[in-house]
């Protein structure tokens, strides 16, 4: 059959095989009550979905005030047929303020020993960054990265629990002696002592959740300033 043995098949007046003037597939072919019940389905499907990816969200997720609040509701859903093994994020943000403070014991020109306050050194650098569109590595990482190594290389009690003990008590003493360089102290630096003020981040105000907000302190051994570490300070 021919091209326009096709054609002449073809109902009067442009009519489609349904019958009806320019009739179209999909739900516009549907009567209204059948879009509408089509509709309700999708819309269905839709926030059922919705709910579902909320609840594996807040199943992996770290826990936060919304997974505690909800735990049974999410619980309920996700096992036994949705259970996760993994987790959303690794590491777990943190949820603390840990900042790094320092001071030192001076000799002064007349050879009196006396003993600085506290300087935040975290601070130093939280102020160095604010407002700065390409702060320096240094500033962003130098002593953060040096306390979380001091930190994985000694124990709670300040003690070496492995080969690169020494190697981070000499880093931080050094990074700290540095800073001790640009303040005026009217002497030397003989002595150098850090500590950690961690302080839990508070939850939001929507929140009922109740958390000490009392910093808490982990004060390291006093360092003496060896000669070694004023060669490498005045590199």
């Amino acid at each position: 059959m021919g091209a326009d043995s096709l054609q002449g098949a073809r109902p009067p007046g442009g009519r489609g095989l349904s019958g009806e003037p320019g009739a179209t597939g999909g739900l516009t072919a549907l009567t209204l009550p059948y879009q509408l019940a089509a509709a309700l389905v999708l819309a269905v499907v839709a926030v059922v979905g919705a709910v579902h990816l909320g609840m594996v969200f807040l199943h992996v997720a770290p826990s936060n005030s919304a997974s505690r609040e909800y735990g049974e509701a999410v619980d309920g859903w996700i096992y036994p047929e949705f259970e996760q093994n993994w987790k959303l994020f690794a590491p777990n943000p943190l949820q603390q303020n840990v900042a790094v403070h320092a001071r030192a014991t001076v000799r002064t020109e007349g050879g009196h020993l006396r003993t600085t306050g506290w300087i935040n050194l975290s601070a130093q650098d939280g102020a160095a960054i604010d407002g700065n569109l390409l702060p320096s590595h240094t500033e962003q990482n130098e002593l953060r990265r040096a306390w979380d190594f001091y930190n994985g290389s000694h124990t709670s009690e300040n003690v070496s629990n492995g080969l690169r003990g020494d190697l981070s008590e000499r880093y931080l003493r050094r990074i700290a002696l540095l800073r001790f360089d640009r303040e005026p102290l009217g002497g030397t630096v003989e002595r150098i002592q850090l500590r950690s003020s961690t302080t839990n981040v508070q939850p939001p105000k929507w929140s009922a959740e109740k958390i000490d907000s009392k910093p808490s302190f982990r004060e390291l051994p006093w360092w003496t300033i060896t000669s070694r570490d004023r060669e490498v300070s005045a590199r």
